[in-house]
């Protein structure tokens, strides 16, 4: 929906309000036209349903309104009387229609200063559990996110099995764009598999100020642009497109910001001409050959405790007697390397020009994974020459990401019905790729990043699982050293785990100390 649909979205629901509720603030003591009066009228019912003046935020706040709403209906209906099970079912089963009912047929009265207690444990166990549903899903949306890495694709920085929270602040939280959806919960429902929203209406793209820019080498988590989807129960494939905030959520390391000139020269990423230093987090990976002596086998437990490679990292050639190594940082290359048992580690790189690989963006160079370029990182406001050469770098720039109309006949280019020859960016794009260089589905496939995509930054691992350990040896299943780390910074990750086990446990020690003081103390009174 444009902005200007929204609006008169917006006027057609001030009618509906008014229409449904002036004769109930009459019967308040207020003015009939005080509920005709946009955002006035909230307040105004605020007072009259005896609820702070805050509570009208969360009206426009998307998602959380689809809590708040239910909640007004029923505060009014018990403002005037109608408490009953039956009239709380009527008011959200219809939508609120429920209240022009009494509004035009019921001789009802208002009760002014009626209890907000609620009337037995039930009702205070629902209204404890929506304060906390609204509270949660503001932090949610707007402040931190928790995550689960399923993939190695940051392998060695990011390991299957970490939990994280993402700050949503640091590149600015972004309101969601799609407006009826299940709370806290992505694109699928849980358990029933089944989507989790309506794809209509959609409000415009907002972001709120940011305390930075994402920048290379950080990490970052953000939509993946290409999302389609057969079915919710885990099938991709071209088939449904999603909205932009309910595309599957992908973490990788940004490598190219807007505006870069950006290459892949056997393996290692060139910015503007010159090699992209990484953090010294970073551990890049690449796929290996190791051949053993006489062909002898490697000791599994050796591969897996000692250098954390895991089984399904790992085939084995039995024509030549040769493992290969998905991902291999070159540390452990040469480790590998002075194993007795090992005879050669060779570093598998595809060299320019061969092997090209009809997957590589922009889909029509002779480019493989390891040397591809050069990509110009499409920049707001920058313009770009277009033709038959450059237009598939940006072809999905202009239709998907920016919305419009592209047509392409012979050497002609029609954008919007009008002949043009260079396109003007309308925001900003990044280069998203995975440390696990042989083994990451990212911007060597897809393309760029868009900058309404981007979701948020990785701050802090609190929970970390190793999916190879079984949960009958659940005290090694935990990987102790990465509870609490930060994911970003230089040098190694240092866990806070046992730091915030003192103050929690400080906590409770002293609240059990001040409550057994105060139970002294009206023992004393008494």
């Amino acid at each position: 929906m444009t902005l200007l649909q929204w609006f008169l979205f917006f006027l057609i629901m001030q009618v509906v309000h008014f229409a449904g509720t002036w004769k109930l603030y009459q019967k308040a003591g207020r003015k009939s036209w005080e509920a005709g009066v946009p955002i006035y009228n909230a307040i105004i019912l605020m007072k009259i349903i005896n609820r702070p003046k805050w509570w009208v935020i969360l009206l426009f706040v998307p998602i959380v309104n689809l809590i708040m709403f239910p909640v007004v209906w029923v505060e009014t209906l018990r403002s005037f009387g109608k408490n009953s099970t039956v009239d709380t079912i009527l008011g959200i089963a219809t939508l609120g229609l429920y209240i022009y009912y009494i509004n035009y047929t019921q001789d009802v009265k208002y009760i002014e200063n009626r209890s907000l207690h609620p009337a037995n444990k039930g009702a205070d166990t629902v209204s404890s559990l929506l304060f906390a549903i609204v509270v949660a899903t503001l932090v949610h949306t707007y402040v931190m996110q928790p995550f689960t890495i399923p993939t190695g694709s940051l392998e060695k920085t990011l390991l299957v099995g970490d939990f994280l929270f993402v700050s949503k602040n640091h590149y600015g939280a972004r309101t969601p764009m799609t407006t009826v959806a299940m709370p806290m919960v992505h694109d699928t429902i849980p358990v029933i598999k089944t989507k989790s929203y309506l794809n209509k209406p959609q409000l415009p793209y907002f972001r709120f100020p940011a305390f930075e820019q994402v920048e290379k080498n950080d990490i970052v988590v953000f939509n993946w642009p290409t999302d389609t989807v057969v079915d919710f129960k885990g099938t991709y494939a071209t088939g449904i497109k999603k909205p932009i905030d309910k595309k599957t959520n992908y973490v990788k390391r940004c490598v190219g910001t807007p505006g870069d000139s950006l290459s892949f020269v056997d393996g290692v990423a060139f910015i503007n001409g010159k090699e992209l230093k990484l953090s010294d987090r970073a551990k890049v990976q690449y796929s290996y050959e190791v051949a053993t002596v006489g062909g002898s086998m490697l000791d599994p437990n050796y591969l897996t405790k000692d250098l954390k490679i895991y089984p399904t990292d790992i085939g084995f050639n039995r024509e030549n007697n040769t493992y290969f190594f998905i991902s291999l940082t070159a540390e452990n290359a040469e480790i590998l390397r002075k194993n007795p048992t090992v005879q050669s580690v060779t570093k598998l790189i595809t060299k320019k020009g061969e092997n090209p690989d009809a997957r590589i963006f922009p889909y029509t160079k002779n480019w493989n994974q390891d040397n591809l370029g050069p990509i110009y990182i499409p920049q707001a406001g920058k313009t770009v020459k277009l033709d038959k050469e450059s237009l598939p770098f940006y072809e999905m720039i202009i239709k998907d990401y920016e919305g419009n109309n592209l047509k392409v006949n012979d050497d002609e280019i029609r954008i919007n019905d009008k002949v043009v020859n260079s396109y003007t960016f309308k925001q900003d794009y990044y280069y998203m790729v995975g440390d696990n260089r042989h083994n990451s589905l990212d911007s060597r496939y897809w393309g760029f990043v868009p900058a309404d995509h981007i979701v948020g930054k990785p701050v802090f691992i609190w929970m970390s699982l190793d999916p190879y350990t079984p949960w009958s040896k659940a005290f090694d299943k935990i990987r102790w050293e990465r509870l609490f780390t930060t994911v970003g910074g230089d040098g190694e990750p240092v866990s806070y785990f046992l730091i915030f086990v003192i103050l929690v446990g400080g906590y409770f020690i002293a609240d059990f100390v001040i409550k057994r003081r105060k139970k002294r103390a009206e023992k004393i009174d008494y």
